[in-house]
């Protein structure tokens, strides 16, 4: 069994010093493919750091997060376009608008968003999208700024199932991760009208671990749980879950 995980924040430093043995007890589980969402500036050398460290499991995007979208943000895009031309990415991402934790920005990250996926479509790269209360506004900036293919992620997708179809009528798959596991999230009832042909696995980890691990660090293994849950849901076994959700990465990131 392989089950990549599509969406993994492994350098960041919860992780020092456990880093090996938490790899090699994800291996063990089967899971062997891991994309990494970068940050800002401070996460491009971390990231790049572990797909040396780890060759052939692990797979950078450059990127600029919503929630780094501050005063700095053309200096932080500067940073992004630079090593865009530098080298190979897997994709754009992770990228978006997050209207949870502060609003301040706003303007700047739908300035962001734009710039990003017209990036996106001159390197013919994937996005990866974080739409955090921001589906609605985020699906508005994509009717404006059309991503060419391939097209990419919604990275944890919690949304209805209205905005699903919107998602996956757009060409975008969709980014399942612990909230699946979260007894009133709802996301099961979602995911029941939805092919396993339109998703993909991601733990986001460290965050979101899943039950029965909520609130705890979120570790590489862990997405063994979503698999498990997707399975429960659309009534088939984990194994196909894993192959289905990996051709799916696949799809989305050539590799």
């Amino acid at each position: 069994m392989i089950i990549t995980d599509t969406h993994t924040h492994f350098y960041a430093e919860e992780f020092n010093g456990l880093r090996e043995q938490l790899f090699q007890d994800a291996i063990t589980a089967g899971v062997t493919r891991y994309f990494l969402p970068n940050i800002d500036h401070r996460s491009i050398q971390p990231m790049l750091d572990l797909e040396q460290q780890f060759p052939g499991h692990f797979f950078p995007m450059m990127g600029l997060h919503p929630c780094s979208v501050k005063d700095d943000w053309k200096d932080e895009m500067r940073i992004v376009e630079e090593w865009l031309a530098k080298r190979k990415f897997v994709a754009v991402g992770e990228i978006g608008i997050d209207l949870y934790w502060d609003k301040t920005h706003f303007e700047e990250q739908k300035m962001a968003f734009r710039r990003q996926v017209e990036l996106a479509n001159q390197y013919k790269l994937p996005i990866v999208i974080h739409t955090r209360d921001s589906f609605d506004v985020t699906y508005e900036l994509l009717q404006e700024t059309k991503k060419e293919s391939p097209r990419g992620i919604f990275h944890c997708f919690t949304g209805t199932l209205e905005q699903a179809k919107k998602a996956i009528d757009l060409g975008f798959y969709l980014g399942i991760g612990g909230v699946l596991t979260f007894k009133n999230s709802g996301l099961d009832k979602v995911l029941a009208e939805i092919d396993l042909e339109h998703i993909v696995l991601e733990t986001d980890a460290p965050y979101l671990a899943p039950v029965p691990y909520r609130g705890k660090r979120n570790d590489p293994a862990f997405i063994v749980k979503v698999a498990e849950r997707v399975s429960e849901v659309k009534g088939v076994s984990v194994l196909e879950v894993a192959r289905v959700s990996t051709e799916n990465s696949g799809g989305v990131f050539g590799v």
